[in-house]
């Protein structure tokens, strides 16, 4: 190849010349191909911009010692209750359940499944604390684990049952994380893998699990249309497939089904039996061998667990997705890690600064300056609506737009607000949101034109971050609360990840804070009223922790103050890999009458 210094732009006709010659097996060769990139491309092309955002000092003053150890300590009972409940969680059905799924059934555990499935246990699981504190009982996980992990360094979304959990029957909240997960998979354009155990909906409760549009039929909704988007789905039945789930493998891309533990049917023996009187065992009814031998339902047959898991991975590397080589990879990584900077303040010191109440809320730069790059932070209209800091940064090299709540969301913050939202929205730059909102909504004694004002403008920024076409990630680091709210990508306004630290409060108002929203007109009702505020503040006391919160689902997960900056990191790798899709249009196909 000539490797003499030629003036750019280099025509079009001599750059495809010299890249596309082919080598003598007839293939235009790889290396050449990124050889002649790096010859002819100008470095401003392959790097993108550096950045010298202004550091911001923000260290720890003894001015804030006092509300900085309150905080502290409150941050540590919220993650001893977050142990706490973290370790219920992993122990599933129990100790029983346990012994009979892996010794009487000969099945693995769900979190060996995924061992033997993902590349390495770093994967990004979602809602884990879902399913417990409900009206009908604790469903550990909600009775199946989703996350994002890497499969052959794809970043995939599964979604796994966990029988030892009430025997994999499905409840309400299980239909719910399964959707959501199905939710993440379509907004990032992730491949889905479902590991199959399920038993079927839990009939009590079919009311709550059946009928509705994001219900049950909701789910086989969602494959159909994931297929149609070309977002790959593959299904490991690694237990049993009742009644609705048997859909789940039959809808997907490609199934793998385990020998004697995996059964596909509607209904089992005993309805075969109370229905026609015959008897049948469930492997001759719906297992492994009939359905990749007779039925065909299945594409892939596997004698035990660890094979359908070594099968669904080399299904996974035949998936249209070309990610950089791994020369390519490392440079890029090394390049990465160098432009990267640590902040400049300690991790450690997150938990001191995540407020108890509204009332003990540091400046919010604090914040920002321990999560960015080198605590780099180059911030926009800095002297104008003061109440909301907003600006951009880099964390983990990913540059970012930042919207952070510093006090009440006036009518100069709202604007403020709107305006860099759109402008994020302009330059394809995703958005983080974090929230501490103000406990209860503003008093209206001023004028009815300020408040007119306000309304417009927080009106202005809802409709900026709703009609925001770039990746949102929230992170309640406070209060949630009121409309402010919504206007800071509340899970109503579709984020692509919304994560609460342990401390967070959501609720419409926060406790404490309800009595001015009780009228009072005479001693008597204001007697009633203050029984009635207690009753209220005693339920919202409850009612808006984190873990009630995360227990319905309200959110993607409780996570570790100290833990964000590396939630983010893997967030943002996980919304950028839909760009190494080759193909995602879909052609119209031609009508094939038979």
């Amino acid at each position: 190849m000539d490797r003499t210094p030629i003036q750019w732009p280099l025509p079009d006709s001599r750059l495809c010349r010299q890249i596309m010659s082919p080598v003598p097996n007839g293939k235009v060769h790889r290396k050449k191909i990124r050889r002649a990139v790096k010859l002819y491309i100008p470095p401003m092309v392959l790097d993108s911009l550096r950045s010298a955002f202004p550091v911001l000092e923000q260290p720890l003053q003894p001015i804030h010692q006092h509300v900085y150890e309150s905080n502290l300590r409150n941050s540590i009972a919220c993650h001893k209750k977050y142990v706490e409940l973290s370790e219920k969680v992993r122990i599933g059905g129990g100790e029983n359940a346990i012994t009979r799924h892996t010794q009487r059934n000969r099945k693995l555990l769900v979190r060996d499944r995924l061992r033997l499935l993902l590349d390495d246990e770093d994967f990004l699981e979602l809602s884990p604390l879902a399913g417990l504190g409900l009206p009908y009982g604790d469903i550990p996980s909600a009775g199946c684990l989703t996350g994002i992990g890497r499969i052959n360094g794809l970043w995939c979304v599964f979604i796994a049952n966990d029988a030892t959990v009430k025997g994999g029957t499905a409840y309400p909240i299980t239909v719910k994380k399964q959707l959501r997960a199905q939710e993440v998979a379509i907004q990032n354009r992730l491949p889905c893998v479902y590991l199959v155990d399920s038993g079927g909906a839990f009939l009590p409760l079919q009311s709550e699990i059946f009928p509705d549009k994001n219900q049950g039929g909701r789910t086989f909704y969602n494959e159909a249309i994931m297929s149609a988007m070309k977002i790959p789905q593959v299904s490991v039945v690694c237990g049993s497939c009742t009644a609705g789930g048997a859909y789940i493998p039959t809808m997907a891309e490609e199934a793998v089904m385990v020998h004697r533990i995996g059964t596909i049917f509607l209904g089992g023996p005993p309805l075969v039996k109370a229905a026609t009187g015959e008897e049948v065992t469930p492997e001759d009814l719906g297992g492994a061998r009939l359905h990749a031998e007779v039925s065909g339902c299945v594409d892939h047959f596997a004698w035990e667990e660890k094979e359908a898991y070594e099968c669904t991975r080399n299904i996974i590397s035949t998936l249209n997705f070309q990610l950089p080589e791994e020369e390519e990879e490392d440079e890029v990584e090394t390049k990465k890690r160098k432009a990267e900077e640590e902040p400049l303040h300690s991790l450690e010191e997150l938990p001191g600064l995540a407020p108890r109440s509204y009332n003990y809320s540091l400046d919010v730069k604090m914040v920002v300056s321990r999560l960015t790059d080198g605590s780099r932070f180059q911030e926009f209209k800095a002297r104008y609506g003061t109440t909301l800091i907003t600006g951009f940064a880099k964390i983990h090299g990913h540059l970012m737009g930042i919207v952070a709540n510093n006090g009440e969301l006036s009518y100069e913050a709202a604007l403020k607000g709107s305006h860099f939202v759109q402008l994020c929205d302009q330059r394809d730059v995703p958005l983080l949101f974090l929230q501490n909102t103000s406990p209860t909504a503003a008093p209206t004694l001023s004028t009815a034109e300020v408040n007119s004002n306000r309304l417009k403008a927080q009106g202005s920024m809802m409709s900026a971050v709703a009609c925001a076409s770039v990746p949102k990630i929230t992170v309640v680091i406070g209060g949630c609360h009121g409309a402010d709210s919504y206007a800071m990508c509340g899970r109503a306004f579709d984020p692509n990840f919304l994560f609460l630290w342990p401390n967070a409060r959501v609720s419409m108002v926060a406790p404490g804070h309800c009595g001015s929203l009780l009228p009072s007109d005479s001693e008597q009702e204001e007697e009633k009223n203050k029984k009635q505020e207690d009753d209220l503040n005693r339920r919202l006391t409850k009612e808006s922790s984190a873990f009630f919160s995360s227990g319905r689902l309200w959110d993607d997960g409780v996570i570790l103050p100290q833990d964000t900056r590396k939630v983010l990191r893997d967030c943002l790798d996980i919304i950028k890999q839909q760009q190494y899709q080759l193909s995602t249009d879909k052609l119209k196909t031609t009508l094939l009458r038979v």
